[in-house]
């Protein structure tokens, strides 16, 4: 018998065409909006909307709400991320979905479920919103409408990062301190919490930057009312509102550069070694 020889692979040229092809389209549309948000503001659009008092309180006020609602976000996702990634419990799926909820869900739809849970849940008459005013706490319509609004969303993608980042980490060396000695919570504060440092860290900058893109709920919860309640991202909304364009895509701006910024924050301390 003769022996059949090999055949010759035919070329991945089609294959890594294929691949690349996808990968610079879709780059290119990214890229597209942004040079088409850049190109539309003058010098003078630019220095008129940092210059503007009403647009240096919204930046100060988006720095604040960002870092309260990445902060909470933080205190939530530990504890929760490393509860389903080391745990397996009656009804885990099931909590695990529910804590996904905020990301599939439109914006919109939480803005208003948020609105209904302070200001007619369980009746209008003896809303949680009433029983804080009687208090002398304002939530609806005030600055911790926005942190509330930005927390219900960032927490969810916190929380995610932070159980991917416990997933990845092993549980040999906590197994090994608990044999040594420490209880469970030793082990999380001693051995698992140092080792996720990093992690940690690109879950509070993921939670940052989802915070500063939130819109939706902001402005249905939290309205936009220019020098109390306006973020950046509703300061976009307000400009288009009164036809300044040149203003919006200034601010616009603004918010892409920041956003850059995140991202590279996070792809440096996620692919530091």
């Amino acid at each position: 018998m003769h022996a059949t020889l090999p055949t010759k692979p035919s070329s991945d040229l089609p294959f890594y065409t294929t691949l690349y092809g996808f990968t610079a389209l879709y780059a290119a549309v990214i890229i597209l909006l942004v040079a088409a948000s850049a190109s539309y503001i003058t010098w003078a659009d630019l220095l008129a909307a940092v210059g503007s008092e009403s647009i240096q309180q919204s930046l100060t006020l988006t720095f604040l709400t960002c870092t309260i609602s990445a902060i909470l976000a933080l205190i939530f996702a530990v504890p929760i991320g490393y509860t389903l990634s080391r745990f397996r419990f009656r009804g885990h799926t099931l909590l695990d979905t529910i804590l996904d909820i905020p990301i599939i869900l439109p914006p919109l739809v939480v803005g208003l479920s948020l609105l209904i849970l302070f200001n007619a849940f369980p009746t209008e008459q003896s809303s949680l919103e009433k029983w804080l005013n009687q208090r002398g706490l304002e939530v609806t319509f005030h600055i911790p409408a926005i942190i509330i609004a930005q927390f219900t969303i960032s927490a969810a993608f916190a929380i995610r990062s932070m159980k991917n980042t416990f997933e990845q980490l092993s549980p040999r060396a906590e197994m090994v301190a608990l044999t040594l000695g420490c209880n469970r919570a030793q082990a999380f504060w001693r051995v698992a919490l140092p080792q996720a440092g990093r992690g940690v860290l690109a879950a509070g900058v993921l939670a940052w930057a989802r915070a500063l893109g939130e819109f939706g709920p902001i402005l249905v919860f939290a309205g936009a009312t220019r020098g109390r309640t306006e973020v950046l991202a509703t300061s976009v909304f307000l400009e288009v509102n009164i036809g300044n364009l040149g203003g919006a895509a200034a601010v616009s701006l603004i918010l892409i550069t920041l956003a850059i910024a995140t991202i590279l924050t996070i792809r440096l301390v996620g692919d530091r070694k």
